[in-house]
């Protein structure tokens, strides 16, 4: 058993917490608040991001991110992708040795477009990011916890990381495989919660069945067009970190971002639904970061652009349906 450290308390990396400790590694979970270690110290359990689940008695709780960091073997980094470069920098401080560092998060880096695993690389060097491996698929923190059966993908550039992240999270109920295509996987991971965001919205509006297998489906090719532009293999894309991920993010009730898309299509303003939020709805922010790498590299993403008019210019969300509906016509492999 293994020495593994999860850094980031919310849901997400709270579930990745309990699964590993339920392996029988030695985990630790750090939170950057220290009173939220307390309280889950406390009550035996997050019941800010993940009530109800049952913390493992010996699942070890801290907010020093030294002691959390010293002698892992393997960091999990489980923050919004926002946060991702403060996390880095911050462990980069305390780090010793050449643990595995895997991300957990989701996105594209605002001004530099950089994914989470090139963020990690730039800021703890080329010798710990040739250790840096992608966690993505279809998987809901919740039911992690809980135990449900969940399939993921491990993706690096060294197959050898690959394969031992993927020895260090397989279990019983939670089957991990294999990828060294790290473009494919991020990036289907982070526009698949934009795609989300118009699935969501398209169900606020009361449009059916038909319109949100339209959109997963386009949304899929949006999705390809940007990974294989960027060097993704496309089988990547009908795979657990594309197309899997997709659909749960676009149809699942736990679905953060298909829970904001709702409220939009429904009539709420975004202020009002942020306001109100404990953690963060990914395709918010990447909406942005999204459109703006589409645009740098040349690549026509219809949804994502009348998303961000959406959130970020006030276009009505029955316009934006209407606009995608009434868009120039082409053949279906375009």
């Amino acid at each position: 058993m293994a020495s593994v450290t999860v850094l980031g308390a919310g849901s997400w990396g709270t579930a990745l917490a309990i699964h590993l400790r339920s392996l029988g590694h030695r985990a630790t979970l750090w939170a950057r608040n220290a009173a939220l270690a307390c309280r889950m110290a406390t009550a035996g359990e997050n019941a800010a991001y993940l009530p109800g689940i049952q913390l493992p008695p010996e699942l070890t709780l801290t907010s020093d991110i030294g002691a959390a960091c010293d002698g892992a073997d393997m960091l999990v980094c489980a923050c919004p992708s926002s946060g991702m470069r403060s996390l880095a920098e911050q462990a980069k401080t305390v780090l010793r040795g050449n643990p595995l560092v895997v991300t957990a998060a989701k996105g594209v880096e605002q001004g530099t477009s950089m994914t989470m695993s090139a963020i990690l690389a730039d800021v703890l060097g080329a010798t710990r990011g040739q250790r840096v491996a992608v966690l993505s698929g279809p998987s809901f923190a919740r039911e992690v916890a809980r135990g449900v059966p969940t399939a993921v993908t491990v993706a690096a550039r060294d197959t050898g990381v690959a394969e031992a992240v993927q020895h260090l999270f397989n279990g019983p109920t939670f089957r991990v495989y294999t990828s060294d295509d790290v473009v494919g996987v991020e990036i289907g991971g982070a526009v698949k919660n934009i795609i989300a965001l118009g699935a969501g919205v398209s169900d606020g509006l009361g449009f059916g069945s038909n319109s949100r297998a339209a959109l997963i489906t386009r949304g899929l090719a949006e999705i390809a067009r940007l990974a294989i532009r960027l060097g993704a293999h496309r089988h990547t894309l009908a795979g657990l970190s594309g197309l899997g991920d997709l659909v749960l993010t676009c149809t699942g009730d736990l679905s953060r971002n298909r829970s904001v898309g709702l409220r939009l299509g429904a009539g709420e303003r975004l202020s009002d639904i942020l306001a109100g939020m404990a953690e963060v709805a990914e395709g918010i922010t990447n909406t942005r970061s999204v459109r703006d790498l589409a645009r740098s590299v040349g690549v026509e993403m219809p949804i994502t652009e009348q998303m961000y008019l959406l959130l970020y210019e006030n276009k009505p969300p029955r316009q934006v349906v209407v606009d995608l509906m009434t868009r120039g016509l082409r053949p279906e492999a375009d």
